[in-house]
């Protein structure tokens, strides 16, 4: 009897409980600029909202913290949120992005945390360092020694998820420790054509290439190669052992010199590819594409920097950006001491595997992708290369984006792909 008078009180008291209290509590700190872009020293406000389900939280308090990109703190404090959504607001005395970071502690003692990001005159942030005077020497240098290698190139067919497009494992022999392997595709009966080239490059991680048919069925000369010079097409396990053993903090790997630091081959297998595609009857000798994301957008900024051939590139939010600044991007290869500076040794090296200097060498049309709110390649770094970029570029803004991939950068590149291979045409 007692269940049976319990029970419709138990549903009464969980109809009465309101919807919203039963949900996760969401935080949202948004500018009150659509573009997030402001001027240095001119005040940006952050609007900050607590809801949970459709709802306004009637009284909530947050803490709040301003930073110059995720590292130095320029403002910090709380926030009341009664029921509707407050101000925070902060500026930059020079070229930045201005990050805030915002906390809830629920009843439970989950912690909510929300970011929004503003860009103050990004186009004027400048590079920490120049570019070194031996630069061009060393790279020559090392292409010198790479073309006195022969490509030795192994071609093995596999399987192709499109009946239009041919496909082939290719190994290539290389200079830097590792030799160049990937996918090939190309359209079907090939003879006799003139075809655009496009090599996509990979961002952070170890694992295989992958077969980059959807550039191939579009009409072009397409390889994708992994980072690594490591085999295609194996099982999980083969690139998790890696990854966990000889690849391991790969990025960290021989940084004292730049004789020994690992994006020396990796930036080596670039070039390797590129003789590979342009030696190519297939090629139309005009146009040679490179496309990656992150670690890939690093790539591609070095690839269009180390060789003239590179016509077009697009960088997704690029890694290996500005090593040597305080606000740097993936792998932020210098290491600091307790009170801030840099290991010297490590910061020289890093110059010579900066994309931001690769960039000024340049005279490809560029294409990059940024997200405001990206703590992995943050947008200082991704500015400093791209406003060190001569010729013809254009940005993808996204205030909203940490490290990903957009739509919008997708359009972009296709765009640019589109064109170039307009310009192909003979």
């Amino acid at each position: 009897m007692r269940r049976k008078t319990l029970y419709p009180m138990l549903v009464l008291l969980v109809l009465a409980f309101p919807v919203w209290a039963q949900e996760a509590y969401r935080l949202d700190v948004a500018t009150d600029r659509a573009d997030a872009l402001y001027h240095v020293n001119e005040t940006v406000t952050f609007t900050v909202s607590l809801t949970r389900g459709n709802e306004q939280v009637p009284a909530a308090e947050v803490t709040y913290v301003l930073t110059n990109d995720g590292a130095d703190a320029v403002g910090q404090g709380k926030l009341a949120l009664g029921g509707a959504p407050a101000p925070v607001t902060g500026t930059l005395d020079k070229p930045g992005f201005l990050r805030c970071t915002v906390t809830f502690a629920g009843p439970d003692g989950t912690a909510v945390t929300a970011v929004g990001g503003a860009g103050l005159d990004p186009l004027d942030i400048k590079p920490s360092l120049p570019v070194p005077d031996d630069f061009d020497a060393f790279w020559q240098g090392k292409k010198a020694e790479l073309a006195k290698l022969p490509m030795n190139a192994r071609l093995t067919p596999v399987d192709s998820p499109n009946e239009s497009v041919e496909c082939f494992d290719l190994q290539l022999d290389c200079t830097g420790g590792a030799p160049v392997s990937g996918y090939l595709a190309r359209p079907k009966g090939t003879a006799g054509k003139s075809l655009p080239a496009l090599l996509s490059v990979h961002g952070a991680g170890v694992g295989s290439s992958d077969k980059p048919v959807d550039f191939a069925a579009r009409g072009m000369l397409a390889l994708d190669i992994n980072a690594h010079g490591i085999l295609n097409g194996q099982p999980k396990e083969y690139y998790d052992e890696l990854g966990a053993g000889r690849l391991k903090d790969y990025p960290n790997q021989g940084r004292d010199s730049r004789e020994t630091c690992y994006f020396l081959g990796m930036y080596l297998r670039l070039i390797r590819a590129m003789d590979f595609l342009t030696a190519q009857p297939e090629w139309n000798g005009k146009e040679m594409i490179v496309c990656g994301t992150s670690q890939g957008g690093g790539q591609s900024i070095a690839a269009a920097g180390l060789d003239p051939r590179v016509t077009a590139f697009a960088a997704n939010v690029p890694a290996m950006c500005e090593h040597t600044a305080r606000v740097c991007g993936w792998p932020r290869l210098v290491p600091h001491d307790d009170k801030g500076a840099p290991d010297p040794q490590v910061l020289q090296t890093a110059r010579y595997f900066d994309a931001m200097n690769f960039a000024t060498r340049t005279k490809a049309e560029a294409v990059f992708a940024v997200g405001f709110i990206d703590d992995v390649c943050r947008p200082s770094s991704v500015y400093a290369a791209y406003n060190n970029v001569p010729g013809t570029k254009r940005i993808v803004n996204e205030p909203k984006m940490t490290h990903a991939i957009w739509p919008s950068f997708n359009e972009a590149r296709d765009a640019l792909i589109s064109a170039h291979m307009s310009a192909a045409k003979p």
